[in-house]
């Protein structure tokens, strides 16, 4: 009975860890990240490409549309708005001066920090409650979760890339532009 009991417990948080929980924490995630964006003179997708190249560190355009999705043609409107913002610096590619490689200007982080600091020291007190097997347990379940989520966005741009090649081919007479497969492969 009390393993059958504990069974069921543990079931039903799983489902309520997949279903509410998991929705409240997404949607609190990214009400929270624009209003950052906001704060910081950003749209919500400069923001996050900003985060991108602060976690990733310098790379080009090409690659920063792979690993988000957008086309190169968006990503040159986020580079020149974080540009012109402050947050952002471009340099001719060492091994190919027709690519420039994107680095973030590490003066400008200040004003993140400023708006991440209340955040930070809120999440800091409620971590103060855990263990450490608990605190192992949050990171290994925050960084399986991440890699979860980011492969099953390059799954739903690849069936969304695939179902409109299937559309296009006949107009198009080719097979593809191979943005799933370099999203793939940034990701990683």
């Amino acid at each position: 009975m009390g393993a059958e009991s504990e069974t069921g417990t543990e079931g039903g948080l799983r489902d309520e860890i997949l279903r509410r929980l998991g929705r409240r924490q997404s949607t609190a995630v990214v009400l929270f990240n624009h209003a950052v964006a906001e704060q910081l003179g950003l749209g919500p997708t400069d923001h996050k490409c900003l985060d991108l190249l602060c976690e990733r560190g310098a790379m080009t355009g090409s690659e920063l549309a792979a690993i988000t999705g957008l086309t190169t043609g968006a990503v040159t409107g986020v580079v020149a708005r974080l540009e012109r913002a402050g947050y952002l610096e471009r340099a001719p590619d060492p091994h190919d001066r027709r690519k420039q490689i994107l680095s973030v200007v590490l003066d400008e982080f200040d004003r993140v920090g400023e708006v991440f600091g209340p955040l930070h020291r809120d999440l800091a007190r409620l971590l103060e409650g855990f263990d450490a097997h608990q605190l192992v347990a949050i990171a290994d379940f925050l960084e399986g979760s991440a890699d979860c989520l980011l492969r099953h966005a390059v799954l739903l741009r690849a069936h969304a890339l695939t179902s409109t090649i299937r559309t296009d081919q006949g107009a198009r007479g080719q097979g593809g532009d191979g943005r799933t497969r370099q999203a793939a492969r940034a990701i990683t």
